[in-house]
């Protein structure tokens, strides 16, 4: 299990970052060649197609005119001197040319010993052309010419078709990489200067004009504004910065000007480390990949074996010819082209979806697990709560504006965390405190003030005591007993009312917990809060358990826990205290990175701090997956019945196969997969 593997890694960070290293080094090495390239190494793939499959259909045209077979279907003739040996050059050079890509396969897959694709095809065009060859030669048997030429010409279409389609994919890579602004306006020396965004170093200070994208990742020191982060982080709104805040490299700058210190370039900035990430992500292996890859053998070993079986039937009944031709036709249509792309592409894409969405994946492998969560642990400060004091409740005896306005002109002056979250309260309600006439603070209970005449004071249960003042109201104890902390309004030595404060549940937390329910699925929380508070916030969001008054290094034993009753665990949490508890879980899913995407104990990072992002990872694992396998039956599923088929099986019935119709088939079935792919995109997450 994955715990096992990662408990010695949550002591030494380094280990794991090596590790990471490594896994990244060997997908690399692993991944499927020539789909995770760069975007010339694409281009130059989809040129090299085009032009072999132009020059070999250009080609194939006389080889179809002049062939015997050609003529006699379509009742013409056409009779020219040496017209067997012209055939057998134009497909030499159809063979040799336009055949070179599956040929230089071959012998590559052949070195690995890992026969598939390239193998397979290799194989058919080279029987195919070498017994033609013999014919012209010996006057023994039909040649194979028109076929060979047909079949190198589709299959070199599948290609160009499949090259094409990697492109897109990867293309969606790029567009990540064109968010990024070339000039910035350096301020120097009081100046502004405009400098390539490669000249900037950190401390800079550049200067933002409305409209302008961010040149790099930094820190506002001057001006606010509204910026637009959606391409980045999948944030929607625009967000309000301001003096203090940080700001990402490519955002969209709104109507405010902005003065920018500069606090990361280059390969450190939050775009670099999303797209190091993506390509990361592309590159790692899949377990779905692994299917593919033993399909594809399998089905060089089912070929190869139906294909000898085929030509020896065929030929001990006394049709050398058609024995050759089934051969042909077998190892042809079992050809596993679409295979090589059926992952790939769906990798490429599903990655670049959820980095636009502010979801990274690490990890493809855990990504894939997603799929199968029955239990998701969610640590409840910062995660589920806002992870910051305000007011969750009051009760007033009195007008309830009269009431906060009151308590917002005494508490004003505090720079106390319960007076700032009862502030922050008021203000939001749009009231307007009063100057005081009298304030005094009463340390360690409250504080006191005369307000139009009246004496007010704001303060602990311990103020009450102390003003011989008792608590009745029934609702004031279930606050307290909820575990909240309640602050009392005593106006003119009367109770006037109360304020019940605590982190604030984030108003996504209850959408999220409805939806993973919905999906069947357990959803638990961690805390290291007291019973009471843990309870309260639980039940409110209809939580099926909870763990209270966890310490930090206990979180991990939590998720062991429930992995040894049998769940398949993710834990979501913000990546600090939590470390040991992400890398233990199934999958670890890291909330509210932020610009801080390199956490390395996650599998899966949620930039935002939005909880709602779990079951999004869910759905789309889930999306993915039936995507790659729905992809892997149009691969090679359609071989169940094209195989037998080809073999001759129906030959008295009058339904047989041609190797080039075999070529057709398995090149619709790359067209499909293609196609399939790109439906990942209409997906709703």
């Amino acid at each position: 299990m994955k715990h096992e593997n990662h408990n010695h890694e949550m002591k030494h960070n380094q280990m794991d970052h090596e590790k990471h290293s490594q896994h990244s080094a060997h997908s690399k090495h692993q991944g499927h060649s020539g789909h995770t390239g760069g975007h010339s190494g694409h281009a130059h793939h989809i040129e090299d197609f085009k032009r072999r499959f132009f020059i070999s259909t250009i080609l194939t045209i006389p080889v179809l005119l002049l062939s015997e077979m050609i003529q006699q279907w379509f009742g013409f003739q056409i009779t020219v001197p040496f017209q067997k040996w012209i055939i057998l050059i134009l497909s030499s050079v159809i063979y040799f040319y336009g055949g070179y890509p599956f040929l230089k396969g071959l012998i590559d897959e052949l070195k690995n010993k890992q026969p598939g694709m390239m193998t397979l095809i290799g194989t058919a065009i080279s029987v195919a052309f070498f017994y033609s060859a013999f014919t012209v030669f010996t006057g023994f048997g039909k040649d194979f010419f028109w076929e060979l030429a047909t079949l190198i010409d589709v299959m070199l279409l599948g290609h160009w078709i499949e090259a094409k389609s990697v492109l897109g994919a990867s293309r969606a890579l790029e567009e990540l990489v064109k968010i990024m602004p070339t000039t910035a306006h350096l301020i120097k020396d009081g100046d502004v200067v405009d400098v390539p965004v490669s000249q900037l170093k950190k401390g800079d200070i550049v200067l933002v004009k409305p409209g302008e994208k961010i040149p790099s990742d930094g820190v506002v020191i001057e001006g606010e504004s509204f910026v637009n982060e959606a391409l980045l982080t999948g944030e929607s709104k625009p967000v309000h910065k301001k003096k203090g805040d940080k700001v990402i490299g490519g955002a969209i700058n709104g109507d405010g000007i902005l003065k920018v210190k500069i606090e990361r370039t280059g390969e450190e900035t939050y775009l670099s480390q999303v797209i190091k990430l993506v390509k990361q992500a592309q590159e790692s292996k899949s377990r779905t990949q692994d299917l593919a890859n033993k399909a594809a053998a399998l089905l060089f070993y089912a070929a190869v074996g139906t294909g000898t079986i085929t030509y020896i039937y065929w030929f001990f009944n006394g049709m050398p010819d058609f024995a050759l031709e089934r051969a042909v036709t077998v190892l042809v249509i079992a050809c596993p082209h679409a295979l090589g792309l059926a992952i790939p592409l769906v990798v490429a894409l599903s990655t670049t979806i959820t980095a636009k969405n502010g979801i990274l994946i690490r990890d493809r492998r855990a990504f894939e697990q997603a799929k199968d969560l029955t239990a998701v642990i969610f640590d409840k400060t910062g995660t589920l709560t806002e992870g910051k004091f305000g007011v969750v409740d009051f009760v007033s005896y009195i007008d309830e504006n009269e009431l906060l306005k009151l308590a917002y002109s005494v508490e004003k002056n505090s720079e106390h965390i319960i007076a700032k979250a009862v502030v922050q309260f008021a203000k939001e309600k749009g009231l307007h405190p009063v100057d005081p006439e009298k304030y005094k603070t009463i340390p360690g209970k409250g504080a006191y003030a005369v307000i139009n005449g009246k004496e007010i004071y704001v303060g602990s249960p311990n103020l009450l005591k102390e003003l011989n003042i008792q608590i009745n109201d029934g609702k004031i104890k279930k606050l307290q007993e909820e575990g909240n902390t309640v602050i009392f309004v005593v106006v003119n030595g009367k109770l006037a009312g109360a304020f019940a404060l605590a982190d604030k549940i984030k108003p996504e937390s209850y959408e999220t917990v409805k939806k993973l329910k919905e999906m069947g699925i357990k959803v638990y929380m961690l805390t290291g809060d007291s019973e009471q508070v843990a309870k309260s916030v639980s039940e409110k969001l209809g939580i099926d358990d909870y763990f209270a008054q966890v310490l930090p290094h206990q979180k991990a034993e939590k998720v062991k826990f429930l992995q040894e009753k049998g769940y398949k665990v993710a834990m979501v949490g913000d990546g600090i205290n939590d470390a040991p508890a992400l890398v233990t879980a199934d999958v670890g899913i890291a909330i509210g990175a932020g610009t801080d995407v390199a956490i390395e104990s996650a599998d899966i990072i949620l930039v935002k701090s939005n909880p709602a992002d779990v079951p999004k990872v869910i759905k789309l694992s889930k999306v993915t997956y039936s995507k790659m396998v729905q992809n892997l039956w149009w691969a090679a599923g359609y071989n169940i019945v094209a195989i037998p088929l080809a073999a001759g099986v129906l030959y008295n019935y009058g339904i047989v196969i041609q190797p080039a119709v075999g070529a057709l088939l398995m090149s619709i079935s790359t067209v499909i997969v293609a196609i399939n792919s790109q439906t990942l995109r209409k997906v709703k997450i």
